[in-house]
């Protein structure tokens, strides 16, 4: 049977059910991680240590000591010496379809900006020619920006586009998503190929991103088109791993 545990230093009850065979760490971890996915637990917060956290909630301290250290893992809670256990900002959880990043961002709260850091006209690489249909050594449009989720980098973002297709100021960029220019240009945006992958971050990217080098990193490449073929942007991302996940449905093939 749940037992409402109250804690005043927490804005909502967390309960525990004793003769559940779900062990208790992962049911205190759960609610915990759903508090801070709903804003209840904003960041910033503090939990306190884990004898005080385990004395208020009426659990042992391994029990709270290993819920802490699973949120700890996914880079929701943080340990602060002197301080106690402190929570982060969540993790975003992407769905694998046709959005863009400062969409996802701001539907789940996280208060998107951004930083440009290139914005010019070069020559197609063989690659980029390749994905927009052009020939190598076209001109095309190069934007390289830092997407910031409450003020701190969290992806590191490298688009090309075919010239001519809209304005992209860096005011315009700064102010809101690649997408959402699109489609105020007009454009209807109606399919991609992308590949998901990971890798280790180059002390470049560690010093952009504030990870240190060797940080596992998520990495994404994108070609989408518009609802009469063209390719009309070639992405290739990076994401600090500890603040994404991609999400995606599985259906059975009968």
């Amino acid at each position: 049977m749940a037992k409402p545990v109250a804690d005043p230093t927490l804005p909502f009850e967390l309960s525990v059910d004793r003769s559940s065979p779900i062990p208790l760490y992962f049911q205190l971890s759960q609610q915990l991680e759903a508090a801070i996915e709903r804003g209840a637990l904003t960041p910033g917060s503090l939990l306190g240590n884990e004898i005080e956290l385990a004395g208020r909630l009426g659990l042992s301290r391994p029990t709270v000591r290993q819920a802490i250290q699973s949120l700890v893992d996914k880079g929701l809670l943080v340990r602060r010496r002197g301080v106690g256990t402190q929570v982060v900002h969540s993790q975003v959880k992407r769905p694998l379809e046709l959005s863009s990043l400062y969409d996802d961002l701001e539907a789940a709260g996280q208060r998107p900006g951004t930083r440009v850091l290139v914005n010019t006209l070069v020559p197609a690489s063989a690659e980029i020619a390749a994905a927009l249909a052009l020939a190598e050594g076209d001109e095309v449009h190069r934007v390289e920006r830092l997407r910031l989720a409450h003020g701190e980098p969290v992806a590191y973002l490298r688009n090309h586009l075919p010239t001519g297709l809209l304005a992209l100021e860096d005011a315009r960029l700064e102010a809101t998503g690649l997408y959402r220019l699109m489609r105020a240009a007009g454009i209807t945006l109606h399919s991609a190929r992308q590949s998901v992958g990971a890798r280790a971050a180059t002390a470049a990217e560690g010093e952009r991103l504030t990870e240190p080098e060797g940080a596992p990193l998520l990495t994404m490449q994108r070609t989408t088109y518009d609802d009469k073929g063209r390719a009309v942007e070639f992405g290739s991302h990076i994401y600090r791993a500890s603040r994404h996940s991609f999400e995606f449905q599985l259906l059975v093939r009968s």
